[in-house]
Order: structure tokens, then sequence, then C-alpha cells
């Protein structure tokens, strides 16, 4: 995959930061000073507000400090795909002793995760729908999947009291979601996430939201 994201930067933790990001999403960069000029297929930079006066790109995107870095990789992302809006957001959530995690944007695959905790995936789930605030959504849900009923009861419930009620809540049948793996699928991880990805495209029982409050807890 050809890289269409830069970073231009001389700061060592920001590089650290955005790189790291940027690696564990897979996604291919290349780095480059700010008085280097940006290759003709780079769509956006990243840089620091320090230098972005150096840059000269028609979309430049600022770090400013730690705790957003995931946040400005997925802003990155929308504007390589040249999305400004998503019609539909879906987390898929297979439960179990590893929790796979599948984000969809429009039908399409735009992030995966394992995570190992009840309270990592509420925490990841949460960090994902609070990224969000900066890109307009037509809709959300999360899709929890029901092969371990007492980690599914768990999740809604936990949802249901951390998130926005404009997102949508649903207990997904799991039958048939480990069906037809491959080899190389049924590798520890890789095979939960693949169950995510089947969750979250398929149509579940709505769990009824009980909060009435926009705001996180």
């Amino acid at each position: 995959m050809k890289a269409n994201i830069a970073v231009a930067t001389v700061s060592g933790k920001a590089y650290y930061l955005i790189v790291n990001e940027l690696k564990r999403k897979n996604i291919p960069f290349v780095s480059l000073t700010p008085n280097e000029p940006i290759p003709i297929e780079i769509k956006a930079v990243i840089t620091t507000e320090k230098e972005q006066h150096l840059i000269k790109h028609e979309k430049i995107l600022v770090y400013h400090e730690e705790g957003e870095v995931e946040a400005l990789i997925n802003e990155a992302l929308q504007v390589i795909r040249g999305k400004e809006f998503y019609e539909k957001i879906v987390i898929g959530v297979d439960p179990g002793k590893v929790f796979g995690l599948a984000v969809l944007a429009n039908g399409k695959v735009i992030e995966t995760e394992n995570c190992f905790s009840v309270a990592e995936t509420l925490d990841k789930i949460k960090s994902i729908i609070g990224n969000l605030e900066t890109a307009p959504v037509s809709s959300i849900s999360v899709k929890i999947g029901d092969g371990v009923p007492i980690y599914k009861e768990r999740l809604l419930h936990d949802l249901d009291n951390v998130l926005p009620s404009n997102v949508t809540l649903e207990s997904v049948s799991e039958a048939g979601t480990n069906r037809n793996l491959n080899e190389t699928e049924h590798r520890r991880g890789l095979r939960d996430i693949v169950s995510a990805i089947k969750i979250a495209g398929r149509n579940g029982h709505k769990f009824p939201r009980r909060k009435t409050s926009e705001s996180y807890s």
C-alpha cells in the first residue's frame, strides 16, 4: 500500500507517539523534516504546532498533546479516504478470553483490535466513540456477540452507563461466526477479530437504553 500520510517533525516525543500509533494501525507513512519537499502522493501531513508554518501543503494536521494522537490519526485516515462524513459506524465485539473488536465505517473495516478484559474493551469502545466527535456520523451502534452470555450482559449494561444515549446497543447471535475460517484466521487473536467483523455485519436485538444524558460518566 502506498503511503499517503507524512510525519514531518524533528520533535522526538511527537514523532515517537505519532509513528507508534500509525504502526499500531498498520498505516503506511513517510518520515520528513519540516523543510523537506512533500511528495505529490501525500494527502495529509502531521506535524507540531511550532513547525506547521514551515510546511507547504493543503492538509496539515497538528499534534498538540499525547492524549489526542489516536483522534489525530483517525482524522488523517478520513482525509486520505476522502471521507468527511460517515453515514454509519458499527462496532462489533466478540466476547471471550480474548475480546475481538472491529470498527466498520459505511460497511468497511477501518480498525480492529484485541482486548483482554471487559474493562479494557469498555475503555476502547468509549475512546473510539469519543474520537468520533470530530467526524460527523449519522448513526453509531455497538453490537455484542452472545456467545458468552455473562460477558455480553455485563458489556451491554456497562456500555449503557458510559455511552451517549444516541448510541444503539445490540445483542447479536454468534451462530456460524466461526465457520469457514481458514488456517491463518484460526491464529490466536485473528479469529476473534474475524468473528467481531461478522458480528458487526449482522442484525441483532436492540438493548433498551436507560441513559438519557449525552455526557460521559
